[in-house]
């Protein structure tokens, strides 16, 4: 087995017991990359001379008996939203390609604070906005499991290169579902914190409103010490000491009637949701079916402040380089035209009252069940690479309540991963990451990795 498939746990007892360094770490991931991602196309920009010398100062560190955390030699990677100094930070637009950023964005700061070492910058839908597109400086991610589909967006690089095994653990971002629509089509899992849990300065934004920044990572553990290491410093449990705890007597609140009849959905979603719902039960949840709010008007409201906000920060671009936009991303952007300040305001309001009737599910259930996508990843055929395609998800109103969701893997079909995603309470990460820790060591949907020549 490569060095490049340790767990970070277990990358870390390594490098703890002096088995192997942080250099020789990295080059594992280096000679995998080298490999694979010319099939994947998940990075942007690689890092190879930062990471080393990150990787020889951890080895020196830790031989000296300093250590930064859980991450202190770990390898990991950005998408390429996020602000690094002296490192172009190109939100794979043409607006962009020589915007060399003077200072870390805060998450890329906590991780190098924590001695984690920097691979590098990965694709990414132009500024978190729609595609797969064929007009933009790089081609899209390719989904590990089945090179003719999508990752789908927009941390399209942050999923391939986790499920794609070139990293352990990637930082996206999430406005709609773009850390959890990625993790389901590709494999791993995602974690879109509460919103504020961690900062958002230096990450090129979408929407303010609705922002997440969060880990894709290769498992829950993986996710859990890699959002304890960005989130703000709070009274809040970390989340990787929950990891092994029994969810025996937690109380799920299952939303099936969210997708069960929507046309949309296919079949072996369904029958996927259900079984992991049995599974769930069998670890010892209570699995209760509730009612959420009407998806479609929680979507509704959410796309309006999305589309506000995002031609509001992007309009003096538009009017002075409309050129260097994508087709894609300009039609998008432009669409927020129609949207009206009365419009965002009712948005808002509905919003707030959606959060409270989600709220006060949570005074009776730890956390919510219910489907990411309603099918699996969509192949290449499918666009056209001009004109959005809708792609159906359960994921927009989370951005729009706020409430922290971890997406897993539940399954295949047709050889494609399936997931689901659990909400929580407010500052809940932690029992997100014990409930969903347990069905991932009860079930082997994450054990299942594509496969590859090398």
């Amino acid at each position: 087995m490569s060095l490049a498939d340790l767990s970070i746990a277990e990358a870390g007892e390594g490098l703890r017991a002096r088995t192997f360094s942080s250099v020789e770490l990295l080059s594992a991931h280096l000679e995998r990359i080298a490999a694979r991602d010319s099939a994947l196309q998940a990075f942007v920009t690689l890092t190879e001379d930062r990471a080393r010398a990150e990787a020889e100062r951890a080895d020196d560190e830790l031989a000296r008996g300093e250590d930064r955390g859980p991450l202190h030699g770990i390898p990991y990677a950005l998408k390429d939203l996020i602000d690094t100094a002296g490192i172009r930070t190109t939100g794979g637009s043409k607006l962009h390609l020589e915007r060399v950023p003077q200072r870390d964005a805060d998450v890329a700061g906590s991780l190098a604070d924590g001695g984690a070492v920097l691979l590098g910058k990965l694709m990414t839908y132009e500024f978190a906005l729609v595609g797969p597109s064929t007009d933009l400086p790089f081609p899209a991610a390719r989904n590990p499991f089945n090179r003719d589909h999508i990752t789908g967006g927009s941390s399209s690089g942050s999923a391939a290169a986790v499920a794609g095994g070139l990293v352990r653990t990637a930082i996206g971002s999430d406005t709609g579902g773009s850390i959890r629509s990625p993790s389901a089509y590709s494999g791993c899992v995602g974690l879109k914190p509460g919103y504020e849990r961690v900062p958002r300065r230096g990450v090129i934004p979408l929407s303010e409103s609705l922002d997440c920044i969060g880990p894709l990572s290769a498992s829950v553990k993986d996710a859990a010490l890699t959002f304890d290491a960005i989130a703000t410093p709070s009274d809040f449990d970390s989340a990787a000491a929950e990891i092994g705890r029994d969810i025996a007597g937690l109380r799920i609140g299952y939303a099936r009637d969210w997708f069960i009849d929507d046309p949309a959905l296919q079949p072996d979603m369904g029958v996927a949701m259900d079984a992991a719902a049995s599974d769930l039960s069998i670890l010892g949840a209570r699995i209760e079916e509730i009612a959420l709010p009407d998806y479609e008007a929680m979507e509704a409201a959410g796309a309006i402040i999305l589309h506000a906000e995002a031609l509001a920060y992007h309009l003096d671009d538009m009017r002075s380089r409309s050129a260097d936009y994508g087709r894609q991303g300009f039609n998008s952007l432009a669409a927020g035209v129609a949207v009206t300040g009365d419009d965002v305001e009712r948005a808002h309001r509905l919003g707030r009252k959606w959060r409270s009737e989600i709220d006060a599910l949570f005074a009776r259930y730890d956390a919510i069940l219910t489907v990411t996508t309603l099918a699996t990843a969509p192949a290449f055929s499918a666009f056209d690479g001009e004109s959005p395609v809708w792609t159906p998800m359960r994921t927009l109103p989370f951005n729009l309540t706020g409430h922290p969701v971890l997406a897993l893997p539940m399954g295949f079909a047709n050889g494609l991963p399936m997931g689901l995603q659990l909400i929580g309470r407010h500052g809940g990460e932690a029992r997100l990451c014990r409930i969903g820790a347990a069905y991932e060591a009860g079930t082997d949907h994450s054990a299942q990795k594509p496969v590859f020549a090398d």
